[in-house]
């Protein structure tokens, strides 16, 4: 069926015939995108048209307009009816009854409705208290009745925002401003807003305002792209959902990309992202064009009198060869020529992240029309100015959207195109791949003071995570690019060693330092081993640092920094000449006597608790410790269970353990028995933490059997159910092979629950294994946990009993 035949259809049938019409128009799947969305306008417009006609005959001075989206023409499928009944002021009652005859049959259908009776008049002085209004009106279209009066108020609409526009605008920014700080930015999240988040179709309407003030214009290049865009993408949303969303969430995210014909999420997240830079960084522009027009009208008036009316020039100030800073911005100097020098766009990038400056627009755009591309090796210019804009702090994010926005960037890094907004499917990272690598840079700028090399640094920071654009494990493939690209920039043979090593292994200082056990020389060796050097170990450090900062808040602590500092010191000994010795059994201390000796007077456990802090440092000898923890001291008389026993009831009262320790503590000559020492750092959750007393009776409970922790973990999840999400990949148990000497480490990567080193601890209880250690570490919502166990005698685990231990483990994790 038609269009045409639609409209017939609906006209013909009243408001049954316009559902009918609408509903076969959004199930053809021939017809998507711009099409459909004026389409289903126009058959809303017919139908309405009819609605105003019955009830408006022989009514003069009335016409029914459309604003905001559907003043513009776009309808998505669950979109709001936005509608203005406009009348002169003449019979009141008449109008009422107009508006009642159009309204009920929207409402009846049940589609939302945004509804307005107003004069001219009033709907200027509405739009003028309210900004919202006003921005709706800009977009007002006639549908039906009196055209005159529709055009009257378009046109006096149109000259008040104009009039008023060096008022409203620095409203309009503010407000942009506000909804980004509650919705972020659309081109990072994993469940974005489409439309009010930074961005989103929200952003794309202001651009269309500040358009209409003829103030200032926003970069249309792919503009209007980005927004259809996502106007698509929310069409399929409300498609497959069947309401009125605009947020993609997770577990939508596949049947919107089927809906769109896309290969999967992930493709349509990059799309997404993709069209949301586009708008941000013509939002970015606009606004910095709009803040300098009325800057300028206020100054210009005061310069014009002080020169006898002759028109300022714009000063300009050299910042490096062939750029210069005007206006706030940095430009190219008269005399620059792009098409001649190739290191022109990574100098005046350079040049402006140092000043804190944004780059024109116009500079950029003419910097990628006509510049040549580098040589390959680059000069040392090219190279130098590369890390002056990496090492430029927070400046450098800026300025590096700006040369990716006109593709400078693919075109000097082409490998940067596989990742450049390619989402991240973690919840500890907060940012696309691209951009966590310019973050890692940001922090990594901070740094430079620590390390002998800087430009190695910078330059690890952008590449270490380079590889997520390849299959396979992102360090292997990143460490084949990143010698590419180190070489192609220009760095020599050894230092191009040093950065391929530091990419394979960005990882290896954070993973070892909360994975394995520190005193095993085994552990501290291997690091040594595939770092190679203290220079390299240096830089690994710093990365290791920068890396974590610019992931998110959960992946870095005084805790992680202070385990990574101690394996860093200890392979930096065994670097330096130094043969670490094997461990010995560590002699008590008098606390831990104590405590073993009252564990088996009592014949029950004895509880100690006590603050952790980090020493003051020699950058910041002063001012309060930062708490690195609570240490959580248990000494209890030797006997099965006490590993799920503890950790079940550290789970009841809320309490996530950082680090664990679990042994055999030997007694003073004389004293008979034995006792198990845990020596375990824990944290609250949320509020403060219990009493060791009330710890003390639960574990006393648990540990006889009285109380069954299994149970009351069960009832406290069904009493808070987990709201609906992404399904957790399923976990992962593996032995790793050769990491230590004394006992077999099984590593456990699952989804973190409550509860869950309980049910890990009756496991191994159950394989008749023993825990000598354990390394516990929780990002986001993954917990990746490291054990040393041995058999009943204290030995590791043969290979195939170690490779049952971890089978067994993993089928009970996912059952």
């Amino acid at each position: 069926m038609t269009s045409t035949e639609m409209r017939t259809e609906a006209e013909d049938s009243g408001p049954s015939g316009y559902a009918a019409a609408r509903l076969r128009l959004l199930q053809e799947g021939a017809q998507s995108g711009p099409p459909r969305r004026a389409a289903l306008a126009e058959l809303t417009d017919e139908w309405l048209t009819g609605l105003f006609g019955a009830g408006a005959e022989g009514l003069r001075g009335v016409s029914l307009v459309a604003v905001g989206g559907y003043g513009r023409g776009e309808l998505s499928p669950r979109s709001d009816l936005d509608l203005l009944l406009l009348h002169d002021g003449g019979d009141s009652g008449a109008v009422a009854a107009l508006a009642d005859r159009v309204w009920y049959p929207i409402w009846d259908l049940g589609l939302a409705l945004d509804h307005s009776v107003r004069t001219p008049g009033e709907a200027r002085k509405t739009a003028g208290d309210d900004l919202k209004v006003q921005l709706g009106l800009l977009d007002a279209r006639h549908i039906a009745g009196d055209l005159g009066l529709t055009a009257g108020l378009r046109t006096a609409v149109l000259a008040d925002w104009r009039n008023q526009a060096p008022k409203r605008l620095p409203e309009l920014q503010e407000l942009c401003a506000e909804r980004a700080e509650r919705q972020g930015e659309l081109q990072y999240l994993l469940e974005p807003d489409l439309k009010e988040a930074r961005g989103g179709l929200r952003d794309a309407t202001a651009l269309r305002a500040v358009a209409a003030s003829w103030l200032a214009d926003a970069p249309r290049e792919g503009l209007a792209d980005a927004r259809r865009r996502l106007l698509d993408v929310r069409d399929a949303l409300h498609l497959t959902t069947g309401r009125a969303t605009d947020r993609l969430a997770l577990q939508e995210q596949d049947q919107v990309a089927a809906e769109l014909g896309l290969l999967d999420a992930d493709t349509l997240l990059r799309q997404v992202y993709e069209a949301a830079r586009v708008v941000s960084y013509a939002s970015d522009v606009t606004w910095r064009e709009v803040g300098r027009v009325l800057k300028s009208r206020a100054v210009r008036p005061r310069l014009r009198a002080m020169l006898g009316g002759a028109k300022p020039a714009a000063e300009r100030s050299p910042l490096a060869e062939g750029v210069v800073e005007m206006d706030g911005e940095v430009v190219l100097a008269r005399a620059a020529r792009p098409e001649r020098d190739p290191v022109l766009p990574l100098r005046a990038a350079a040049a402006a992240a140092q000043a804190g400056l944004p780059l024109s627009l116009h500079a950029v755009r003419r910097m990628a029309a006509v510049a040549r591309p580098l040589p390959t090796p680059w000069p040392a210019e090219a190279r130098e100015q590369l890390v002056t804009l990496l090492g430029s702090g927070r400046p450098t994010i800026e300025v590096w959207e700006a040369l990716e926005a006109e593709g400078l960037i693919t075109r000097l890094l082409p490998d940067w195109e596989r990742v450049r907004c390619r989402p991240q499917r973690n919840a500890v990272h907060i940012w696309t791949v691209d951009r966590h690598l310019i973050e890692t840079a940001v922090r990594a700028s901070e740094l430079t003071r620590r390390v002998g090399r800087p430009d190695l640094l910078l330059v690890s920071a952008l590449l270490h995570d380079i590889g997520k654009g390849w299959p396979g494990d992102h360090s292997v493939a990143g460490e084949i690019i990143a010698r590419d690209v180190a070489a192609r920039i220009g760095f020599d043979r050894a230092d191009v060693a040093v950065l391929s090593t530091l990419v394979r292994h960005h990882l290896l200082l954070i993973d070892t330092a909360t994975r394995r056990d520190l005193e095993d020389p085994a552990t501290v060796r291997s690091v040594a081993e595939a770092v190679g050097s203290q220079g390299t170990l240096e830089l690994l450090h710093a990365l290791t640092e920068a890396d974590a900062l610019a992931t998110g808040p959960a992946a870095w602590s005084s805790w992680r920094g202070s385990l990574v500092a101690d394996l860093v010191k200890r392979v930096a000994a065994v670097l330096a000449g130094d043969v670490p010795e094997e461990p010995e059994a560590a002699a008590p201390t008098a606390e831990q006597e104590r405590l073993a000796i009252e564990a088996l007077r009592t014949g029950g456990p004895v509880l100690a608790l006590r603050a952790q802090t980090e020493p003051p440092t020699e950058e910041e000898p002063t001012g309060d410790p930062e708490p690195l923890g609570v240490e959580l001291l248990i000494a209890v008389p030797d006997q099965p269970g006490v590993l799920p026993a503890v950790a079940g009831v550290l789970a009841m009262h809320r309490l996530t353990v950082r680090t664990a320790e679990l042994r055999a503590l030997d007694l003073p000559d004389g004293v008979e028995g034995s006792v198990l020492l845990l020596n375990w750092r824990v944290a609250a959750e949320y509020g403060s933490l219990p009493q060791a007393a009330r710890l003390r009776a639960d574990l006393v409970r648990a540990l006889d059997g009285s109380l069954d922790i299994a149970a009351r973990l069960a009832e406290r999840d069904a009493a808070y159910p987990r709201r609906r999400g992404t399904i957790a990949p399923p976990p992962r148990v593996t032995v790793a092979s050769a990491a230590s000497r004394h006992a077999t480490v099984i590593e456990v990567r699952a989804h973190d629950a409550p509860g869950l080193l309980h049910r890990i601890g009756r496991a191994l209880e159950d394989a008749s294994v023993r825990v000598r250690s354990m390394h516990v570490s929780t990002l986001g919502a993954n917990a990746v946990d490291a054990f040393y166990v041995t058999g009943p005698k204290g030995a590791p685990l043969p290979a195939e009993e170690a490779v049952s231990v971890a089978r067994g483990l993993e089928e009970m994790l996912r059952g």
